[in-house]
């Protein structure tokens, strides 16, 4: 493991991330989170051009501030008309009270019109209020559009794991469907009186979770069963399920883990893409714009290689090959055919240096990634992303998951054009069972410690790579 990601991963270990919900999922979230702070904005734009006839750039400076400080907004979707009401009020006493400190130390307060500047302070309150009445009339229509209920199941029939079950049922917001509850304690001594559904004991979680369809375990098991969790996890890892502890308070305080809610409640993340609420937006806006923008530039790149891979040899331009996506899910992923062949069968060879199956312009092609250019339409498409683990074929992805432990938690994001392992020595070839190990720990690493300035780091890196790197073929 290299120093830089030995560094990272320490990092990630210290690093404390802000308490997220989750059953939202990254719409409604999204909508949760930006609808208190655009409540505050669009009411200041608002009272200005109706006082003032227009936004002076003052407005926008004030706007900026005060979307930065209230960015992103708590949860409260769950929460009754009066009790949103009071933290509304509280929060908004702060804030307003840091603006109006900060404005008259600074003498800034009187570039601002008082009708503007304090009917919009008892207005925003109000303003975020309704926002929030409105986006929960609106929340079924926005669940809907983002597809089927994620499958879940809750393993401990206690105390937590029943309150947390009660929670998901109680849940009108809610995304996640609970399928039952696992426990290998006799049935004596659990509370089957309930609603939810014993599915089995702990020995068949695996099964269970792929029988099922199971996105989605909390383990509320108590901290004593310590080997019985880590064995669990080990079962778990050939999945690409999500996997949250759910603690009680003085365990949350001691877990340097992911702190979260599911419908109130707290867990902390084991096992989770980065890319939830917020972070997948912002992931997903990115991909669009830049992928879009990437077309545009080398389109007349494309038309000259499609046009010499189609005089070149006989075959189809473009070579489609079945790759595991998102969830562990197949895909599609396009590539200019740089072989002879297109092979997409139970057993593949990777390519090798010499291959005698790549073409002439193939090998030019494979050498400087221009084979791998039709894949911005993948990342268009939602199957890929720009940066992200390389997806492999599903012949290579059925076998290496059975060698190495938490091989398919690379697949809890959209494999990538380009990734973190690809730009630190391991693009290319991987002949060897070390070398694969070796490109999966760099793939977790990158999941453990995503942000955009490490996806445009990996992007600049691997432009530089592309013009000297020899090890691809």
């Amino acid at each position: 493991m290299s120093e830089t990601q030995t560094t990272l991963s320490a990092a990630a270990l210290n690093k404390r991330p802000e308490h997220v919900s989750l059953g939202n999922d990254n719409l409604l979230s999204f909508f949760e989170s930006s609808v208190g702070p655009g409540a505050f904005v669009f009411s200041l734009w608002g009272l200005a051009y109706f006082f003032e006839g227009e936004i002076l750039p003052r407005y926008f400076i004030l706007s900026i501030l005060v979307f930065a400080l209230t960015f992103p907004g708590q949860a409260r979707l769950q929460s009754s008309v009066f009790s949103m009401a009071v933290d509304i009020s509280v929060n908004w006493f702060w804030v307003a009270g840091l603006l109006l400190v900060t404005g008259f130390a600074s003498g800034y307060i009187h570039e601002f019109s008082k009708p503007v500047f304090y009917t919009w302070l008892l207005a925003a309150p109000l303003a975020k209020l309704g926002g929030y009445l409105a986006l929960r009339r609106a929340a079924p229509m926005i669940l809907k559009l983002q597809g089927r209920k994620k499958r879940a199941i809750i393993v401990g029939m206690n105390e937590q794991g029943l309150a947390l079950a009660n929670k998901i049922d109680e849940a009108p917001y809610s995304r996640i469907e609970l399928v039952g509850i696992v426990d290998s304690r006799k049935i004596e001594r659990l509370d089957t009186s309930g609603p939810h559904k014993l599915l089995g004991n702990l020995d068949e979680l695996a099964h269970l979770v792929k029988t099922n369809n199971i996105q989605i375990i909390y383990l509320s098991l108590p901290m004593a069963a310590q080997p019985r969790v880590l064995q669990i996890l080990d079962q778990l890892k050939d999945t690409t399920t999500s996997i949250y502890f759910v603690p009680d308070m003085f365990v949350t305080d001691l877990i340097q883990g992911h702190p979260a809610s599911v419908c109130g409640m707290p867990v902390i993340s084991v096992c989770e893409t980065p890319f939830k609420a917020v972070n997948g937006v912002v992931k997903r806006l990115s991909d669009i714009v830049f992928s879009l923008l990437i077309l545009i530039l080398i389109s007349p790149v494309m038309l000259i290689i499609a046009a010499a891979v189609k005089l070149g040899s006989a075959g189809p331009i473009i070579f489609k090959q079945r790759r595991y996506g998102l969830d562990g899910d197949e895909i599609l992923v396009y590539k200019f055919r740089s072989m002879s062949v297109t092979e997409d069968g139970g057993a593949i060879q990777q390519a090798q240096k010499n291959d005698k199956r790549i073409t002439p312009l193939g090998a030019i092609l494979r050498r400087t990634s221009l084979d791998e250019l039709p894949q911005f339409v993948n990342v268009l498409q939602g199957r890929m992303s720009i940066v992200g683990p390389r997806p492999h074929a599903v012949a290579h992805n059925e076998l290496y998951r059975k060698l190495i432990k938490g091989y398919m938690v690379r697949h809890k994001v959209k494999p990538g054009i380009t990734g973190w392992a690809q730009v630190n020595g391991y693009r290319g070839e991987t002949e060897t069972l070390d070398k694969m190990q070796g490109r999966i720990d760099f793939d977790l690493d990158y999941l453990r410690n995503w942000s955009l300035q490490l996806d445009a780091h990996i992007i600049l890196k691997t432009i530089r790579l592309v013009l000297k790197d020899q090890k691809a073929y």
